[in-house]
């Protein structure tokens, strides 16, 4: 008889959806969309949540490390992972959109010719279609203000094939002991800026060049982005349908709102990723499991929204304005249910954005790498 061929490695199998954690998005993108376009009383018990929505934007960063480790760790640790394909991949899912936010923030090119020199201008021109803006504390938010985590994102996966295959604890004193040490780090520049106050004493309306950079550049987030993807490897020590999920999830949703109604009270600074790096582990554990809470958040109409949560980021700031410009509420009387139907609007096209442009254009990029 012949002797078997020997058997290649077989790849590691597609992970399950985790419908809950697209739940969770689709609440943090609208929580930015509020904190920008509403008055937090409107919000009832809801408003400290509102009132502190910038928070949501460090969650999105995290929540990058932890959604790519999960896809992708063990491919890395197989070797199946290839540097290419990955930011082929990543770049046919970030950059279409990335465009599109642009081109619905065109007439915001006529505000910044007036407030900036030419030079500047000039600058945030060449940077911002290069997702480089994010690394000047003064054009981190040219053109469309919300895109500048689009350059701390393209920043991650730059790096994330390298720093997804360094060798990470195996036991969960390691584990622990990892994700403490990058919570610390995370809070080293933040803490650093609230001990000197470089720019005089800090406040959430501080935008002088200290704050801007520890705002909006990126290396004060690559903590949480690493933090994202330790997470995981925590993530799969613990079952799904794990009695300690439930605990975890209501822990740390608790603690969020906990920490977020009595935001004021703590250092501005430190808000950004460092302080709650801990909380929106432990709910992203929660929620990742089979339980009431992830039933919740796992509602289809919450995982849709979620899946246009991207969309609905980068293109809410200036399509806002758009609507308000053109006088189309006033003209179809619609103005009487404002700002509800600027919110419907914002989702509705978000989602027309997602299945018409983002997911066609990402097949045809990765398709046309194949070839």
């Amino acid at each position: 008889m012949p002797r078997p061929s020997p058997a290649r490695s077989a790849k590691p199998e597609k992970k399950s959806m985790l419908p809950a954690l697209s739940g969770l998005r689709a609440f943090a993108a609208l929580n930015i969309v509020f904190y920008h376009f509403s008055n937090p009383k409107w919000f009832g018990p809801f408003a400290p949540i509102v009132d502190n929505g910038y928070t949501s934007v460090s969650f999105f960063l995290l929540m990058s490390g932890f959604i790519l480790a999960y896809n992708y760790s063990d491919r890395a640790q197989q070797g199946h992972l290839h540097a290419g394909h990955f930011w082929t991949a990543r770049f046919s899912r970030l950059y279409p959109v990335y465009i599109v936010g642009l081109l619905v923030s065109l007439s915001m090119l006529m505000a910044e010719w007036h407030a900036r020199s030419h030079g500047e201008f000039a600058l945030g021109f060449v940077l911002t279609p290069l997702l480089l803006q994010g690394w000047s504390p003064k054009l981190a938010t040219f053109w469309n203000t919300p895109a500048w985590t689009m350059c701390t994102e393209a920043f991650f996966y730059l790096i994330f094939p390298v720093v997804v295959c360094w060798k990470r604890p195996k036991r969960w004193r390691g584990l622990i002991g990892l994700l403490a040490l990058l919570w610390a780090a995370a809070m080293v520049l933040p803490g650093l800026y609230t001990l000197l106050q470089p720019d005089g004493p800090p406040g959430r309306y501080t935008d002088s060049f200290w704050m801007r950079a520890v705002k909006f550049t990126p290396p004060p987030h690559v903590p949480a982005f690493l933090f994202g993807i330790v997470l995981a490897d925590v993530d799969t020590r613990i079952a799904r349908s794990s009695r300690w999920r439930l605990l975890l999830g209501v822990l740390g949703v608790g603690a969020i709102y906990a920490v977020l109604y009595y935001g004021d009270h703590f250092p501005f600074a430190m808000m950004h990723d460092g302080l709650m790096m801990p909380l929106f582990g432990l709910a992203i554990l929660g929620l990742a499991g089979h339980n009431i809470i992830a039933r919740f958040f796992g509602f289809w109409p919450f995982v849709a929204v979620g899946q246009a949560s991207y969309c609905l980021y980068i293109l809410h700031f200036n399509l806002w304005d758009l609507i308000h410009k053109s006088h189309v509420l006033e003209a179809t009387h619609l103005i009487v249910f404002d700002p509800w139907i600027s919110y419907a609007l914002l989702i509705a096209i978000s989602l027309l954005t997602m299945k018409l442009i983002e997911k066609p254009i990402q097949k045809w990029i990765r398709t046309r790498a194949a070839v």
